[in-house]
């Protein structure tokens, strides 16, 4: 299974949109394995975010990112990454499609909710970053089974 991690920005916790994201990427069959809301400080959200440094947008970013506080998940999955990128939609709300995370609750270019790692190499660097191996939990919830087809040996 692979895993990936998720951020609800500043903005989708203000907004009250915890619970409802939460139910949407549960709903699809993710698993949560850790959980928590937390601030983000300057130094960390620059290494989160050192691939954009010099970038027009990097200052506002890293202003909008420690700006309040954040809820990080990891989520496990079978395309957990893949999936979660589409969930999300287009990195602007006003151009992201109906049914889609940004496209249902965003308009904003600059606050767009929601962050999902971009491939599984991203993931396991980023889940580093706010995780520690301890608080990664390993489970299997009872509905698995009625998620994705685990008899064999490559879940379908």
């Amino acid at each position: 299974m692979e895993r990936t991690l998720v951020i609800l920005k500043p903005d989708a916790v203000q907004r009250g949109l915890i619970g409802r994201v939460i139910a949407r990427l549960e709903e699809k069959g993710l698993q949560i394995v850790a959980l928590k809301m937390a601030g983000i400080d300057r130094p960390l959200a620059e290494r989160h975010y050192a691939a954009h440094k010099g970038k027009d947008f990097y200052e506002p970013l890293l202003r909008f990112m420690t700006s309040g506080p954040v809820v990080f998940m990891v989520l496990e999955g079978k395309g957990a990454v893949a999936i979660v990128r589409k969930m999300m939609g287009a990195t602007f709300g006003c151009n992201a499609e109906p049914g889609t995370i940004r496209g249902d609750f965003g308009l904003s270019n600059r606050f767009n909710l929601i962050h999902g790692s971009d491939s599984p190499e991203a993931a396991a660097h980023e889940i580093a970053l706010f995780f520690r191996p301890e608080e990664l939990l390993e489970w299997q919830p009872a509905a698995a089974p009625w998620v994705l087809d685990l008899t064999g040996k490559e879940p379908v």
